[in-house]
């Protein structure tokens, strides 16, 4: 009999395993044969950690490898904990990983001999180092498989390297997110300079007998440094969307689906176990402190997705205007926040790969993810001109898909403390969603006229791409259609099944209770104190939903039919906008400049002020 806790190992072990079989194989393999064996690892791996999600319970599994578990409180072994937000988000990586490997099936050319294998060895070494990372217990570790994840996405991001944009984003990516990481390798330091820990449990007690200083305050900051810069906060985000612009789309779908989720999950384990004891973090400072910086992620974000026409990078920014809103959500410090977050994440998920997986159906058809150069093209595509407007309706917060229960579940435990923040989640919500029913009108339904470059800046528009599949005459394969159907259906089944909502609402409490996390992995399990959050639908909820969603509406039929307006009042809207424009996007844009060296700058920037703001 399989004991729980051997599931934990086996859910990194899996995917490793299934990348050495396939570069090994790969060169003997035909194509088919690849993309079976492939699908059925990625398939075990779902099998496996939805047993583990259901034998862990309202508990906690923990594995100490090889046996090397605590004595007297010491411990010198590695270990993994997982609780159901952990086993949670570990089974969502998985389940988006497969619906990626379906999806490409036939989705690139077929590569050379020695290298078939390669690309679906990347994504379940991929899969592994994010696994490992949500179920790990172990400081080093977590920085261990965060960089193993960082690594293969690098690799996944320069794919084609044939051609310089993939190359040049994933430089980029790589730099930014390595300086990232080196914070976080000084912070680690100096905390096992302090305590001689690294599990998370056992520096929280360490720290629990230490008077708070600003030693810790820097190496809480330095840990969540690299972190955040992965989870593309405002101002550690300019790689992101240089990234996903040049990517290939099934790597975005992971990349935003999941990989920065896993990132906003981090700084908050980090936080709980090991920085919220008696004398750790003052809560009020941190919540100040990251709920700003989530709002202005939020705002960057939004705005700058409802000025791209490079399909890609308008994504690319919803995602980082939608991690805002999560880390809003986390930063509030309550296990109603936090059981909000987990459904709008579970949601979002589907939803934004969805996206991008008919952002890459157009791609393959039309060599082109440029709004204006694809006005009207689309039309011979109506099922995935549907799945790209039901995606924009379910990211502007239509009921009853999850995202809109997630958003409402957050802005309830929001307004308790910060009343004005139901109004952000509104306005980012429609923002993102409109700019995605904007260019989903004028593509798949030729609807307005044909629209016009505002304002000039340093963006990439999107024509001119390199086909991935290389075949675009070819009838769309089903899987790529399919895959976003199954994924849109997932995010309505998060809104609509009362049972995932209670079990991520105990998740929750669990979860921000860092004495049952710390008694659980030295095998003296207590049950969490602090009352289950409410996650149901409320009137509030829904009317707030329907109100970003109608607002998303109206704006996307601002935007495609208003120039066509040849009344008064539309030519002074026009000119506030133009000026608003001229005087605030265009600089915002300008930041956005593509140079290295810039985004260098902005990262000593952040980790600058978040020094500053935590220390002072």
């Amino acid at each position: 009999m399989v004991r729980t806790a051997d599931l934990l190992p086996l859910a990194v072990a899996v995917p490793l395993l299934g990348a050495v079989v396939l570069v090994v194989g790969g060169r003997w393999l035909p194509r088919v044969a690849i993309d079976t064996l492939v699908t059925v690892w990625a398939l075990l791996e779902v099998v496996g950690l939805s047993w583990l999600w259901l034998r862990t319970g309202d508990g906690h599994s923990v594995s100490w490898l090889g046996g090397w578990s605590p004595v007297h409180g010491e411990s010198v072994g590695i270990v993994l904990a997982g609780d159901r937000i952990g086993i949670g988000l570990a089974l969502l990586t998985s389940a988006l990983v497969l619906a990626v490997v379906v999806y490409s099936w036939r989705y690139f050319d077929e590569p050379p001999v020695e290298h078939a294998g390669t690309f679906p060895a990347l994504i379940l070494l991929f899969e592994a180092g994010m696994c490992g990372f949500a179920l790990t217990g172990d400081l080093f570790d977590a920085f261990v498989f965060f960089e193993l994840m960082g690594a293969v996405a690098y690799a996944l991001t320069g794919y084609r390297i044939e051609d310089p944009r993939p190359v040049q984003g994933a430089l980029v990516f790589g730099v930014v997110n390595s300086l990232g990481a080196y914070c976080s390798l000084l912070g680690i330091g100096l905390v096992y300079a302090r305590t001689g820990e690294l599990g998370f449990a056992q520096i929280g007690v360490k720290l629990a007998g230490h008077r708070s200083d600003a030693l810790l305050s820097v190496a809480f900051v330095l840990i969540v440094t690299g972190l955040l810069v992965k989870a593309a906060v405002v101002p550690l985000h300019f790689w992101l969307p240089d990234a996903h612009s040049v990517a290939p789309t099934p790597v975005c779908m992971l990349l935003s689906g999941v990989m920065v989720e896993l990132a906003v999950y981090g700084t908050v384990r980090v936080y709980w176990v090991v920085f919220s004891g008696p004398h750790g973090i003052v809560q009020p400072h941190l919540r100040a402190t990251f709920v700003a910086a989530g709002v202005l992620t939020a705002l960057v974000g939004a705005v700058m997705c409802w000025q791209q026409r490079h399909l890609k990078r308008l994504l690319a920014f919803s995602t980082v205007a939608h991690v805002g809103l999560f880390l809003i959500g986390v930063a509030l410090l309550t296990p109603a926040g936090t059981a909000g977050v987990a459904l709008y994440v579970a949601a979002h998920a589907g939803v934004k790969a969805a996206l991008f997986a008919t952002t890459g159906v157009l791609l393959d058809r039309h060599g082109s993810v440029d709004e204006h150069g694809l006005y009207r093209r689309g039309r011979d595509l109506p099922f995935a001109g549907a799945l790209f407007a039901v995606g924009g309706l379910a990211l502007a917060g239509l009921p009853p898909f999850g995202t809109a229960l997630g958003k409402a579940v957050t802005e309830h435990a929001a307004e308790e403390r910060f009343p004005w923040l139901p109004a952000v989640f509104v306005c980012v919500s429609a923002l993102t969603g409109a700019a995605v029913l904007r260019a989903g009108a004028r593509i798949f339904a030729g609807a307005g006229p044909r629209p016009r470059e505002r304002y000039a800046g340093p963006e990439t528009t999107g024509g001119g791409e390199e086909p991935e599949i290389r075949a675009p005459q070819r009838r769309i394969p089903v899987p790529m259609l399919a895959v976003p159907a199954v994924l849109l259906a997932g995010a309505l089944a998060v809104g609509l099944l009362p049972g995932l909502g209670a079990a991520l609402a105990r998740a929750a409490r669990q979860f921000t209770d860092r004495t049952a996390y710390t008694a659980a992995v030295y095998g003296r399990p207590v049950a969490p104190s602090s009352p289950v959050p409410d996650v149901g639908w409320s009137a509030e909820g829904v009317l707030l939903a329907l109100a970003s969603t109608v607002l998303a509406a109206l704006l996307a039929a601002a935007a495609v039919w208003g120039p066509a307006l040849r009344s008064p009042l539309a030519a002074r809207v026009g000119a506030v906008c133009e000026a608003v424009g001229r005087r605030v996007v265009v600089p915002l844009r300008q930041l956005h400049s593509g140079h290295l060296g810039d985004y260098v700058a902005w990262l000593a920037v952040g980790v600058a002020v978040l020094l500053v703001a935590m220390t002072v």
